[in-house]
């Protein structure tokens, strides 16, 4: 006898982030419902011939009592959460342009709460990229290389007040392992307040740099590893070229990765990148952040994140060439 497939039907749901003073409006689920008692953005799923647009403007004031231009709504994250019984889209858009006094018009509490405040175990698991995805700038800067810690250290001051993003990763693949760790400290003291330093290369790296903000694994790295090499407190990225290697870095737990090469680099000329279109098929189906690298400047963060990505990740936008 052949057992039928049994097709669990996707739920599109249409996710609000709405800030205002850079507080993020968050409600609480009522006690009797699925994952009751956990905290939740507004939205909903959305209706047979409604865009997501007109079915966050409409979730938004059927529970806070906002009103929301549909033209401020800008895209923020797409994820897809298997629940088992259930398998879920999460449609997730913010806009900053909401108007009126937020109220819970179900019955549920609502609050304004700063990104920061926003802890995992108070969400539920699908939310969680969202939570990433909030905290993570839009740009992330790269160094370009470094073969002398003193010319790198005299460039990282330079390029500083281009910098425009609370983190940069750190790379240096000239330098040993002694060197590199030298470098990242000195660089830790200069950028201070200013940003925090993901570091880049092996686990080790993170454990003997004080007060790093982070950990960027290249892939080479990455593929060895089976779980989360360093503390849920810190950012973990990877460096990623395929959906293979984006599920790899989701199952080590990573809060953001980047992929491409996007676009034709400087360093591999005439080597043409995945694309914008095949960018947008692989980042359909991550369940993470996901920053578009290679070829790729400030000016095409928009063209990014229409494609899905939080931003563009790169060198030349803020280092200097020489």
């Amino acid at each position: 006898m052949t057992a039928e497939a049994v097709v669990v039907k996707e739920v599109h749901v249409a996710v609000a982030v709405v800030i205002r003073d850079g507080r993020v409006l968050i409600a609480r689920r009522p006690d009797h419902v699925h994952q009751g008692g956990l905290l939740e953005f507004p939205g909903g799923k959305v209706e047979p011939g409604e865009t997501v647009q007109q079915a966050l403007v409409r979730e938004i004031g059927e529970e806070t009592g906002l009103t929301v231009p549909e033209g401020s709504l800008e895209p923020v994250i797409g994820i897809r959460h298997d629940y088992g019984d259930k398998r879920v889209f999460l449609d997730v858009w913010s806009t900053t342009e909401a108007q009126g006094q937020a109220r819970g018009c179900e019955g549920q509490p609502v609050d304004w709460l700063l990104p920061e405040a926003l802890a995992d175990d108070a969400f539920p698991a699908a939310n969680r990229p969202i939570i990433r995805a909030l905290r993570l700038p839009s740009t992330l800067p790269i160094t370009g290389e470094i073969a002398d810690i003193a010319e790198g250290l005299e460039k990282l001051s330079r390029s500083l007040e281009n910098v425009m993003s609370p983190l940069l990763v750190l790379r240096s693949p000239a330098l040993d392992s002694d060197a590199y760790c030298r470098l990242a400290e000195e660089a830790v003291a200069l950028t201070g307040d200013h940003c925090g330093v993901i570091v880049h290369g092996a686990p080790g790296i993170f454990e003997s740099v004080a007060g790093a903000s982070g950990l960027h694994l290249p892939w080479r790295e990455a593929e060895k590893l089976m779980a989360r090499p360093v503390p849920g407190g810190v950012w973990l990225g990877v460096s990623c070229h395929n959906a293979d290697e984006i599920a790899h870095a989701v199952r080590l737990g990573a809060d953001y990765v980047t992929l491409g090469p996007v676009a034709e680099t400087a360093t591999h000329p005439g080597e043409p990148g995945i694309g914008w279109s095949a960018f947008q098929d692989i980042v359909d189906s991550a369940p993470v952040p996901v920053y578009g690298l290679g070829g790729l400047g400030r000016d095409q963060v928009a063209e990014a994140k229409v494609a899905g990505a939080q931003g563009v990740a790169g060198i030349r936008f803020w280092w200097p060439s020489n």
